[in-house]
Parts: structure tokens; sequence; C-alpha cells
């Protein structure tokens, strides 16, 4: 296994959060245009979001198929597959006439999305020794709300100054040599061996992990928190360039830098589980969350900013405690189980933002608390159920350990 330190624990670092950096720019790339691409085509808040949606569940139904693949092929196969397509399909955006053309090459975006993100945490569980991919995880979440950001960034800034085609332009000319990079720096495997007719075996994994209460509760949790962290920001873009704001689409893409603080709080978990349980970080991250949430509430700038902040602290935080819980309680099968959370994790991010841009479509931030506050309950309800039932697994292992008799 690979140790802290060493040469290829670096490469393997650099080289999945590159790789994780690229997609997440893909994935967010139109989230901060939905204004602006709402006005460009006429069409409604809650239509223009299939944009988004479409890449979240093309990603979300693909994630069991690839990680079912890479059992097959291998890991690294399957990632370089998507790393190498996504740039291609990107400039396909450039000769999409219509807004359906344009969801449906977004829809296939989401497809190669899916290729890498299935599998990369899987090749560091399987790669990495415990100690060392309790570091990684971490730096792994990070490149993700890096990525995050300067996809959001790009796509706002560059529309807002030249056009969305450039955009996308600049941002698959990027993918496509960050992409080689990644194909060049990643490790060969040692610890895995590919094996073909594995179809059945996944299909029973798939229900094996569902389940497994221990695990399909994490899935959740992670659903519902990502329902609310990247919709909450959707609104927050439409809230932004209305009046009494009016902010144009460049600047208000700059909210964006607000994850920030989420890419500290995802590399502050491993600190939080030297001393502390999994679960009851979900809590804190779930309540700094709401708290932001409220904060927002105050139509200034400066608040919005903070609350913004706050939910990105929080939700970062609940997420990588969430998905690590996930790859590590699965005892096999674990490209399955870390696609499976993630299929949870993109199907909530896909239906909270229709449920929370409706809820601003007829009543504004206020409307918005409401629902957030219902997704939000759900959440401390999910991590008191996983409690429960961890505990309850706790205590049926001690019960069947054997009586050593005197």
């Amino acid at each position: 296994m690979i140790e802290l330190g060493i040469q290829d624990y670096r490469r393997v670092t650099l080289s999945l959060a590159l790789g994780s950096f690229i997609v997440f720019c893909n994935l967010y790339l139109f989230q901060p245009m939905l204004p602006y691409m709402a006005e460009h085509f006429s069409v409604s808040e809650t239509q223009i979001n299939w944009l988004f949606a479409a890449t979240t569940l093309a990603l979300s139904v693909s994630l069991v198929p690839w990680a079912v693949a890479s059992e097959a092929v291998g890991r690294k196969r399957v990632m370089f597959a998507g790393l190498l397509a996504m740039p291609v399909i990107g400039l396909g955006m450039l000769v999409s006439p219509s807004l359906i053309s344009l969801v449906i090459m977004r829809a296939m975006m989401g497809v190669a999305l899916a290729a890498f993100a299935s599998v990369a945490v899987a090749y560091m569980v399987e790669e990495l020794s415990p100690r060392a991919f309790g570091q990684a995880i971490g730096g792994y979440i990070a490149a993700n709300s890096l990525g995050g950001i300067t996809g959001r960034i790009v796509g706002g800034t560059l529309t807002d100054a030249l056009g969305w085609q450039q955009a996308i332009i600049v941002m698959a000319v990027f993918t496509l040599i960050a992409g080689i990079l990644v194909c060049l720096m990643l490790p060969k495997q040692k610890h895995f061996t590919p094996q073909k007719g594995m179809l059945r075996y996944h299909n029973r994994a798939l229900v094996k992990h569902l389940q497994n209460k221990t695990i399909w509760l994490a899935m959740l949790i992670g659903g519902v928190n990502f329902a609310l962290f990247v919709n909450l920001y959707s609104v927050m873009g439409f809230r932004l360039v209305q009046e009494p704001h009016s902010l144009p689409i460049g600047l208000a893409s700059l909210i964006f830098l607000c994850y920030l603080p989420g890419t500290l709080s995802s590399k502050l978990t491993s600190v939080w589980n030297r001393n502390n349980q999994p679960i009851s970080g979900m809590v804190c991250g779930t309540v700094v969350s709401l708290l932001g949430m409220l904060v927002a509430y105050i139509d200034l700038i400066p608040f919005m900013v903070l609350g913004l902040a706050l939910i990105s602290c929080g939700a970062f935080f609940t997420h990588t405690l969430a998905y690590a819980w996930v790859s590590q309680k699965a005892t096999s099968a674990k490209a399955t189980a870390t696609a499976l959370y993630l299929v949870h994790y993109y199907v909530g991010g896909s239906l909270g933002g229709f449920f929370l841009i409706y809820c601003w479509q007829n009543g504004g931030w206020g409307y918005v608390i409401g629902g957030g506050l219902v997704l939000y309950m759900v959440a401390f309800g999910l991590c008191y159920l996983l409690q429960s039932v961890h505990q309850s697994s706790i205590a049926v292992g001690h019960n069947l350990e054997p009586k050593i008799s005197h």
C-alpha cells in the first residue's frame, strides 16, 4: 500500500486532485450562466435549470455502470476515457442550435464526468494505506471545491465579457491539457485485479449496499446536503441579477469564491476524526449550513456573502465525512458503494434545484428558507437514524464476540 510522504503518494494525490478539479470545472460551468441563458432563450428559471440538472442527472445514472465497467477493464482506463471525452463533448456544444440540443449535449457531458467521479475514490481506497487515504480524501474533496469555484467564475466572467461560446472553448482546451497530464502522472494500480463477468456480483452488491442502513443513510444525508448546498447558490445567482441588486453575470459569479471556506473545512475533517465521531461532524456541518441560509435572508450583499460562506463551510464538511464513511464502511465492491453514494448526491442536487427554484419563483428568499428548513429537518432526522443504527450494529457486534471462560 502507498504510504504518506512517498513519491507515489504525491503522484496519486496530485493527479486525482487535478482530474477532480477539471471534472467539477465542467460540471458547474453553466451554473452562473443560468440567468443569462434564461434571457437568451426566453424561458423561465425552472426551464433553464435543465442546463444544469441534465448534467447532474446524467452523471448520477451513469456512475454505477461506469463503476461496474471499471471492475472489468480497470479503474485507470475508465477515468482516462471520461477525461478525454470531456473536451470533445464540450466543443460539440458549440454546434448546438437550440436549448434542447444544448441540454442533450450537457447530459452527454454528465456521462463523461461520471467515468472519473465513479472510481477515483475507489482507486484511492485500494492503493493508499488507511492513514494515507484519510489524508488524501480531504484534498480530493478540496479539489472538487476549487474546481467548482473556477468553473463557475470562468463561466460567468467569460460569458459576461465574450459570450457563452468562448467560455466553452476556453474550458475545453484547458480540460484537454489537464486530462493528458492526469493520464501521464497517475501510477499503475498494484492492488486491484480486473475481473470480467462481474455484472451479477455488482447487482447483488448494489442491493447489499442499499440494504445496509449504516451505508444507505449516509448516502441519503449526502443527497439532501447537496440538494441544499448547490441550489441555494443557484437561487442566489437569480437573486443578485434581479432588482434591487441588478449585478452583471460576471460580477454575480464571484459569489462562488464563497466556496473557499468549503475547501478549508473539507481538509479539517481529518482533524475532526482524530477525536470525534463522523456522525456528530455531519450534524455540526448541517447546523453551520442552516445558519448560513438564515444569515443570507438579510438583503445586503455582505450578509449574503457571509451566509454563502457558512453554507459552503458546513456542506463540504458534511459531504466529506459522509463520502468517507460510505467508502470505509463498505466491506466489498467499494467502487460500487462510492458510485452509489454519488448517485444519491447528484439526484439530490438535481431534484433540489427544481424545488428551491420553484420556491424562489413563488415567494422569494422567504419561501426558499421555508423549503430549505424542510430539507434541513430531513437531514437532521437522517443523522439521528444513522447514529441509532450505528450504535445498534456496534452492540450486536459486541454481543457476538466469543465469551472467554476462566
